[in-house]
């Protein structure tokens, strides 16, 4: 397996841009994913070609039932799909450090010329806000991500045909014989079976994270439009009251 090092780096800065289920989904995706992928996957699948035997001596007939039934490997297409599920990730991480940088610049020019201003996308201690561009960015990364999870998996069926690994199966592509074909086998078919089983339950579990990332942005923005429009109400009646006050004591003087 390659160095998942870079990629590791990058996924990590996004955990300052990201809500509490998206540190979780990070998680998931370090442990569950890329480093079961590179520490027992990679070893379980490494005599997938070696020990793939056919009884037929025809010349290339191994290397077509092999072609035939594992077009592309598991690995290489779960490292495929956790490429392509963290890209909008990645995506989003960028689109975020361009916002606040900007919104760094124009506040550093508006102090200059007087006029203070607090900032949008970051808090005091520097926290990211999830607001404004920044959550329709965030909705449709988590959007993207969902659609990529769930086209993987069903990518994953088209292609190799099934969720598990049988230890025998018959092939009959050319250059096999034309009518008798070959007998085809598959070592440790029951340890690969369980792997594929794992990592189609980590991609499930990846997706319901994202959906429940989806709601808790939309409680959570539904919350602070409440508290915004109850504190608007309060000001609202505190203006009021004020101006009530002074009537009554307008009148007051009027009348003495």
């Amino acid at each position: 397996m390659g160095d998942w090092s870079y990629l590791s780096s990058l996924l990590d800065k996004v955990q300052s841009h990201s809500t509490v289920v998206g540190k979780i989904w990070m998680s998931v995706l370090f442990v569950f994913r890329i480093f079961v992928l590179g520490a027992a996957a990679d070893k379980v699948w490494a005599d997938e070609v070696s020990e793939f035997y056919c009884d037929s001596k025809e010349p290339g007939c191994a290397h077509a039932c092999y072609n035939w039934k594992f077009p592309i490997s598991f690995v290489h297409y779960w490292v495929l799909q956790i490429i392509f599920v963290s890209t909008p990730t990645l995506v989003y991480l960028g689109h975020a450090v361009h916002v606040i940088h900007r919104e760094k610049r124009t506040l550093e020019l508006m102090s200059d010329g007087g006029l203070p201003r607090k900032p949008k996308y970051t808090d005091d201690r520097g926290k990211v806000r999830i607001r404004g561009v920044l959550f329709c960015t965030y909705l449709t990364q988590l959007v993207f991500t969902i659609l990529l999870e769930v086209g993987f998996c069903a990518g994953q069926y088209f292609v190799f045909g099934s969720f598990f690994v049988t230890p025998f199966f018959r092939c009959e592509v050319s250059p096999c014989a034309d009518f008798s074909g070959a007998q085809c086998s598959v070592s440790r078919p029951t340890e690969k079976s369980i792997f594929i089983v794992f990592m189609l339950v980590v991609s499930g579990i990846s997706v319901l994270l994202n959906i429940l990332e989806i709601l808790y942005l939309l409680c959570s923005r539904r919350r602070d439009s409440r508290k915004k429009a109850r504190a608007q109400q309060y000001s609202l009646n505190g203006q009021q009251d004020q101006l009530s006050g002074l009537t009554k004591f307008t009148s007051i003087a009027a009348e003495c």
